[in-house]
């Protein structure tokens, strides 16, 4: 089904066992988790609970988010989570709970060839400003907040077809309207 649409999918949690379960359905494209979801799930140990998702999916991308709230701490924390398996895409946030941009650190660590999910996206000037500063080539995943905006009252879609076409100009990065797609094929999996 997912491919009659041509999305990713990927599942979002902290729980091991429902991260195979999803694996399963065969719908799965790939993972993400962030420290809210890992505490809320109990994990007392980010890199124990990380090693123990990439011993078992191993073949899937998967997220682990920093979580840091400068730029000097969130970048080795990056290099640390990247240094845990070819599959890992860290996810950095696009602005620090300050408002301060992350692009430098973006551009810095993509740079150094690390793959990079970068969440919490709402605007396409912040999307533009994202793809402007990725590499080339070096894998990367833009995760537009497309389900946060539409709870805003704003229509969703044309932001994400303009960040898509932002998106498509970079070799290797991919646009994600998060939440939104989860809904429909969560809705589809239910009728």
């Amino acid at each position: 089904m997912t491919k009659k649409l041509n999305v990713k999918v990927f599942s979002d949690g902290a729980v091991l066992e429902t991260m195979l379960k999803d694996l399963q359905t065969g719908l799965v494209t790939g993972f993400t988790t962030n420290p809210s979801l890992m505490k809320k799930a109990g994990i007392s140990s980010y890199i124990g609970f990380a090693k123990e998702v990439l011993a078992k999916i191993t073949d899937y991308p998967v997220s682990f988010e920093v979580f840091a709230d400068d730029l000097a701490s969130m970048e080795k924390e990056a290099e640390k989570i990247a240094s845990l398996g070819d599959n890992v895409y860290v996810k950095i946030p696009v602005t620090t709970s300050t408002g301060e941009s992350t692009c430098p650190l973006i551009q810095k660590l993509s740079a150094k060839g690390i793959k990079l999910n970068v969440t919490a996206i709402f605007t396409i000037e912040q999307t533009q400003a994202v793809v402007d500063h990725l590499t080339a080539g070096v894998p990367a995943i833009v995760s537009v907040f497309a389900g946060r905006i539409a709870d805003t009252g704003v229509d969703p879609m044309p932001i994400m077809e303009e960040a898509l076409r932002i998106c498509r100009q970079k070799k290797g990065s991919n646009c994600c309207g998060l939440v939104l797609v989860k809904l429909i094929i969560s809705i589809k999996l239910i009728s």
